[in-house]
């Protein structure tokens, strides 16, 4: 074997090890974006957390100053749900992949005014 045989694969040896250290550099600054855009991300989730709870409060307060029982209708949403869940199940169709139009079973009723 020559001289020239092992600087060929030298030279083969530091360039994978140059491309090798350019995709681990490549790596880094990929996992670097991805744990940003994680924080971030939790971050939105979070100030929507926050908003969604200020939100609802104020809607109970609402349905209280109105006279309606937050707890009974939450529990109707649920069962609603729980039911066509059920149906969905026995039927093979599956209720999420609908056209995302309200029926009428999901509670649409329009709103009691006392003048």
């Amino acid at each position: 074997m020559g001289l020239g045989s092992t600087a060929k694969k030298l030279q083969k040896v530091a360039d994978m090890a140059d491309d090798l250290y350019t995709k681990l550099n490549e790596q880094k600054e990929q996992l670097r974006e991805l744990r940003s855009t994680v924080e971030e991300t939790s971050d939105r989730v979070g100030a929507i957390d926050r908003e969604q709870t200020e939100q609802r409060a104020l809607l109970e307060a609402i349905a209280e100053e109105q006279g309606l029982d937050t707890d009974a209708i939450l529990t109707e949403v649920v069962i609603e749900d729980a039911e066509a869940t059920a149906e969905g199940d026995r039927t093979g169709d599956d209720p999420a992949a609908g056209d995302g139009a309200a029926t009428e079973s999901e509670g649409q009723s329009t709103p009691e005014t006392t003048d």
